[in-house]
């Protein structure tokens, strides 16, 4: 009889180890890629690529990106660019994030701008189809002109 109740107090032991592991156990990306880049056409304001970093807490989403297809003609200060990006959601339906957060940008630089907020479900695939960016009542409207690499956000 002792040696069972030995064997089970091993058992839990084992167990609450195990669980202890998962427990401290970094997390994996909910997300994939989790940075990506893309072309934009931004009409007069230029053309040039974009890179875009996606990060996921349950269904709250956020994207930040810069992108050479747009450079400021004066100093920008921190959260004064409103930004939308529009995806294709899902191959056929659209979502669109939004925020008006970016660092502080020096004139000549490359528009920076995000994190940009949006909701995903899981499964959701994503990818960019359009940028607006609004700075001092300016809008600048870029259409993406290559396809998401190395491909969608895969939530």
């Amino acid at each position: 009889m002792r040696h069972g109740r030995l064997g089970f107090g091993a058992l839990l032991s084992i167990g609450a180890m195990a669980a202890g592991a998962l427990v401290t156990a970094p997390t994996a990306s909910a997300v994939t890629p989790e940075t990506a880049t893309i072309s934009f056409d931004c009409g007069w304001f230029g053309s040039g690529t974009a890179t875009l970093t996606a990060t996921q807490d349950g269904t709250a989403a956020t994207i930040s990106l810069s992108t050479s297809a747009i450079t400021s003609p004066v100093d920008l200060a921190a959260n004064s660019v409103k930004s939308t990006l529009t995806l294709t959601k899902n191959g056929s339906g659209t979502t669109m994030f939004t925020g008006n957060a970016n660092p502080a940008i020096p004139a000549g630089s490359d528009v920076s701008t995000g994190p940009l907020a949006g909701t995903v479900a899981a499964g959701d695939s994503l990818e960019a189809k359009s940028l607006q960016v609004v700075v001092f009542g300016v809008t600048a409207t870029c259409t993406a002109t290559s396809p998401q690499s190395p491909g969608p956000f895969v939530f």
